[in-house]
């Protein structure tokens, strides 16, 4: 049960509760191994890597995933408050019909669309603020954080650093997604399942499907361990068979793991016949493109425009972990305008940070433009500014091997499928970095440990 109350702890407190010998340990093993640890993983940053993970106590992670799967029941209830099914949602949101692909217009939206979800939660004034709301299958970022924790933890493993330690990697992320990819399709043991991408995406190594195919191997195993044989290939390769079954890497598949995004995906023949799958019954699919719609950040707003309707506990975790978000219209600009320092102006569907108005970070000037063009354009919401805390961690610089501690943002991003938490993927900005954590921008991606 949610404590509406709950007293989070100061965000680095997990880590300095660990004996002084072993964190210094941690940090100089991280500091050598630091391409061991990172070998493959997507980033941008030429300068700095991470000489450990961030910590979390697995209470108060416990208790951030209760609140996160709380949110996503109360977004789906708005949207079902309001449309019910997948097209009229669609209308109702102002996207443009054939926008997303694969939607299937007259889906009723059920349960099963929140499947899968990854919160982005920024700890600001010592409390998780749940900045906005990913819920597909697209989600990125899981097998980066996935494996540089479980290399952490492997290379802690082998010099015994974590001996009588009451630390451990949080639950692989990966393995509860196959779990709820089996589970929520209803997989009969061996089942064969698609895991398509669009190597044509803005993503790092995807210029090159072969080695990135190949970075993934891994999964074919894992995903052997829960009774799937796993085929990884691009989108555009797949095609229909005489009876409509889609067929991936020479043969037909039982099921697709869509990894991809539905509004960006490259048209591509193999697309069309994905769709042609889906339109003749024959490919169930983790997850519908109708969930793509729930992250749509008009959402919040509707939070908002409904607190008088729900229970008092709700409006209380709403309060607290959602920042106050409405439809930027004409209606808000005088606000805007005013209350500049404190708020923040975003697409509503978009992401990586792209046409991302900070208040407190631009001038007069450039804030009224931006604010007036987003305006013009339609689509976006004005959210409070939630100014990210600073946490001492520790990197080290690539060019000379130097180990430097800075105080420096970072956000978290749980992930839940079936319903159920697992592991998280942290971005950690690092030393002299701007506010906005995302890869593009250099931030550095890895999962967390979690203390008793």
């Amino acid at each position: 049960m949610i404590d509406v109350k709950y007293p989070w702890p100061p965000a680095g407190q997990a880590w300095q509760g660990l004996p002084e010998q072993t964190r210094r340990a941690m940090v100089a093993a991280g500091a050598q191994e630091w391409e061991r640890i990172f070998h493959g993983r997507a980033t941008y940053n030429t300068q700095w890597r991470l000489a450990r993970p961030p910590v979390l106590t697995a209470d108060a992670f416990r208790e951030l995933n209760e609140v996160c799967d709380r949110i996503a029941q109360l977004i789906l209830d708005a949207c079902r408050r309001r449309a019910g099914t997948a097209g009229e949602l669609r209308a109702l949101l102002g996207v443009p019909q054939g926008d997303t692909r694969l939607l299937d217009e007259d889906e009723p939206l059920t349960e099963a669309l929140l499947a899968a979800y990854r919160p982005d939660v920024l700890i600001s004034g010592g409390e998780p603020k749940i900045v906005e709301y990913n819920i597909d299958s697209s989600l990125g970022g899981g097998f980066d954080a996935d494996t540089v924790i479980q290399r952490y933890a492997a290379l802690y493993r082998e010099r015994g650093l974590l001996d009588g330690v009451p630390a451990r990697p949080a639950p692989s992320l990966l393995d509860q997604r196959f779990v709820a990819i089996r589970d929520e399709l209803g997989l009969a043991d061996g089942a064969r399942v698609a895991l398509l991408m669009d190597f044509d995406a803005d993503y790092p190594g995807l210029d090159d499907p072969e080695t990135f195919i190949r970075i993934l191997s891994p999964l074919v195993g894992q995903a052997a361990r829960f009774g799937i044989d796993l085929v990884i290939a691009p989108v555009a390769t797949a095609r229909l068979d005489d009876a409509k079954r889609l067929v991936v890497d020479g043969a037909p598949v039982d099921a697709l793991f869509r990894l991809f995004v539905p509004n960006r995906v490259t048209p591509s023949a193999g697309l069309e016949a994905v769709a042609g799958a889906l339109a003749a019954g024959t490919l169930p699919m983790f997850v519908s493109a109708a969930a793509w719609l729930l992250g749509n950040k008009i959402n919040f707003a509707w939070l908002y425009e409904d607190l008088d309707q729900l229970p008092a506990d709700d409006q209380a975790l709403i309060h607290r972990y959602v920042p106050h978000t409405v439809a930027l219209t004409d209606a808000e600009l005088d606000r805007a305008l005013a209350e500049q320092a404190h708020l923040v102006a975003k697409p509503a569907d978009g992401s990586a940070g792209h046409d991302v108005l900070i208040g407190p970070e631009l001038s007069p000037a450039a804030w009224a433009d931006g604010v007036r063009a987003a305006i013009a354009r339609g689509g976006n919401i004005l959210q409070a500014y939630m100014p990210a805390d600073r946490v001492a961690m520790d990197f080290v610089q690539i060019g000379t091997g130097e180990v430097v501690t800075a105080d420096v943002p970072y956000s978290i991003a749980p992930y839940l499928f079936g319903r159920t938490g697992s592991g998280a993927l942290a971005r950690v900005g690092y030393p002299g970095c701007e506010g906005v954590l995302n890869l593009a921008r250099g931030v550095l991606l890895t999962g967390v440990l979690l203390t008793d």
